[in-house]
């Protein structure tokens, strides 16, 4: 049997032992739902108190990534902004650039004009002054004077610009001819890099024979080949109303090379002109000059190698010559020897044969068939 003590009112009461266990069973049960009820709350409170807390973080991780996508946003919406502004900015500048290009095109041309208007006024009161010179002078002062017009403009605009440069009369004949004026330049380290032959023609518009440019070309290419120049200018006023010359510089390379006609007003641009190319190729004339200068060397020196190899096979003839003489000497000096050592041997040969002669001698021999001789020498050999 089990006692039990009631909690509530303190009675004691005994029960059997099924009793006892179904009572203790119903306890154990008892408890177990309550505890068991007890922690499915607690699970459900803890889940539900995860739940909150894992929406909170869902809820501030997506605040978060919303200001970041706000902020991206922003950032993308402020670069449009700046391109759109930076590309505005180019196509102003651009605008502006080629408006004030063609604003400077516009003022060139028009500067152009008005300086091409002036040159062509200028020239034709050349051509007007010289036409009107022509008429008042003979045809050998028509051509001295456009000489000496050329030679002062050189003095007056050139030589102040080119203080060593040389312009000079032609006063050279070579072959029968000469030019008028040859002009050279050189850089600062003595190189010559520019150098032209001219010819001046004119005639006075009463002469019978009228003469042509193309008449003068042939022989101032010869005179120009013939005083090393580079280029050929032929400053004329012949054919006044020719269309061609009166344009301007006019080449003529595709009859003579680097061969020009010019009027007396272009005799200044046709110096600076072909100054201003040849200045270009400076560097070029440069290596040139050197390469000659080293071809020079180059040819000294095969000339003194040549010199020297003649020399040298020279004294090797020579001493060839003497060598066989010498060596005839002594094939001479060796037959004598060797003659000279046979008649030695033969005079050794005889000596030896004296000698054992001599050996051979005795007194005997010498006494044999002569008495007297063999009694002397008894007598003697006694005493």
């Amino acid at each position: 049997m089990k006692e039990l003590k009631c909690p509530h009112c303190g009675n004691v009461f005994t029960v059997d032992e099924n009793d006892y266990a179904a009572l203790l069973n119903q306890v154990k049960n008892s408890e177990f739902e309550r505890e068991l009820a007890r922690r499915i709350h607690e699970l459900e409170q803890n889940q539900q108190t995860q739940r909150t807390a894992d929406q909170a973080r869902w809820q501030a991780e997506q605040a978060k990534q919303q200001a970041e996508l706000q902020l991206q946003l922003q950032t993308l919406q402020s670069q449009l902004q700046q391109a759109d502004q930076q590309k505005q900015l180019a196509v102003a500048q651009v605008r502006q650039q080629a408006t004030e290009a063609y604003m400077k095109k516009e003022q060139e041309l028009a500067e152009a004009k008005t300086k091409w208007a002036e040159q062509l006024k200028a020239a034709q009161e050349q051509v007007a002054y010289y036409k009107d010179l022509k008429l008042r002078q003979s045809t050998k002062m028509v051509g001295e004077t456009l000489e000496i017009h050329c030679s002062t403009l050189f003095n007056q605009l050139i030589r102040p610009l080119m203080p060593n440069a040389y312009f000079e009369k032609d006063n050279e004949v070579v072959e029968g001819t000469k030019g008028d004026f040859v002009f050279r330049d050189k850089s600062d380290d003595g190189v010559e890099y520019i150098s032209i032959m001219f010819e001046m023609k004119n005639e006075n518009d009463e002469t019978a024979t009228k003469h042509k440019n193309e008449d003068f070309l042939a022989k101032l290419d010869a005179d120009r080949k013939k005083k090393n120049c580079e280029y050929a200018v032929l400053v004329s006023m012949l054919e006044p109303d020719s269309e061609l010359y009166n344009g301007g510089i006019v080449d003529m390379s595709h009859r003579f090379e680097k061969m020009y006609v010019i009027r007396p007003q272009f005799f200044i641009p046709i110096i600076t002109l072909l100054c201003q190319t040849s200045k270009k190729s400076l560097d070029a004339k440069r290596e040139l000059a050197l390469v000659k200068a080293q071809q020079v060397d180059v040819t000294n020196f095969e000339e003194k190698l040549m010199t020297f190899k003649d020399g040298f096979s020279r004294n090797v003839r020579l001493a060839n010559e003497r060598f066989s003489d010498a060596i005839d000497e002594i094939d001479k000096t060796i037959a004598h020897l060797t003659k000279v050592r046979e008649n030695l041997v033969k005079s050794g040969d005889n000596l030896n044969a004296a000698d054992k002669k001599l050996q051979d001698v005795t007194i005997k021999r010498l006494t044999y068939g002569n008495p007297t001789m063999k009694a002397k020498f008894d007598e003697a050999g006694k005493e």
